[in-house]
């Protein structure tokens, strides 16, 4: 019986759609600290996120969405939260969950979100979850 690999293998792309592309490049690369790979106009600004490449795709304007675009996992949430504070991130509240001081919201299952948004509005997170510690 052969077993496939299917894509487990490879590297996921991210991608976002961005329509101010200054004040994301800025953002990005100054506030969140991922290094610029390349600038593709009309198509995208290229970021190494740890790795994984992350394409901001240069749009007219935001596609709908519904939740978070893309999440990073951290493994101290509060000191993760206070850096970005530092350097001018505002995180997200929201009324129907139980968030601590800094916005943490925990989870049934133990892990720890916060959200915050990009300069066009994106969603974006950071996550502590307990089963990557083991």
């Amino acid at each position: 019986m052969t077993v496939r690999a299917g894509l487990s293998r490879y590297n996921v792309v991210g991608f976002v759609t961005i329509v101010d592309i200054e004040r994301a490049k800025r953002f990005y690369r100054d506030t969140l600290g991922l290094t610029l790979v390349s600038e593709e106009p009309p198509f995208a600004l290229v970021f190494n996120a740890n790795g994984i490449m992350l394409r901001l795709g240069m749009g007219k304007e935001l596609p709908p969405s519904h939740g978070t675009v893309l999440g990073w996992q951290v493994s101290d949430i509060e000191s993760v939260v206070l850096d970005l504070q530092s350097v001018g991130v505002k995180f997200e509240r929201y009324e129907y969950m139980k968030q601590d001081a800094l916005g943490i919201w925990t989870t049934p299952t133990a892990a720890r979100v916060a959200w915050f948004k990009d300069p066009d509005g994106n969603v974006l997170s950071i996550s502590e979850h307990p089963e990557a510690a083991r």
